[in-house]
């Protein structure tokens, strides 16, 4: 199971951490990945990290801006997110995948847990 919170309305050039607690006995062994939806739009993949926290993998738009890290000690995934922008504003979802893979996965249809989803909203 994996539960999100942070989400908020967050004033453009803002910040906002997103956390993701996950349960189940298998973090250490999934790799993280968040998603963000859109009003409209399709679910599009933001960011992912690797078991260990050693790889990870940014979406052009966000790079240099958000930030992903995992406490393997808390089941915890995080999302850092600064110099927000309007066109952030969408739902954000956790997802894993548990996999022996070391390295990260970008696609949606890869990951076969989600979380339920926390909104982040960015006004102008």
């Amino acid at each position: 199971q994996l539960v999100e919170s942070g989400g908020g309305l967050v004033q453009a050039g803002g910040s906002l951490r997103l956390s993701c607690a996950a349960s189940g006995g298998t973090f250490t062994m999934s790799m993280m990945g968040w998603f963000r939806q859109a009003p409209g739009k399709e679910r599009e993949f933001v960011t992912s990290i690797s078991r260990s926290g050693s790889n990870t993998a940014y979406a052009d738009s966000v790079k240099g801006r958000f930030t992903i890290s995992r406490d393997n000690t808390k089941n915890m995934v995080y999302l850092q997110l600064n110099s927000l922008k309007p066109e952030d504003t969408a739902v954000y979802y956790c997802a894993a995948k548990y996999s022996y893979y070391s390295g990260v996965y970008q696609r949606e249809d890869q990951y076969n847990y989600w979380g339920q989803g926390t909104q982040v909203t960015v006004s102008s």
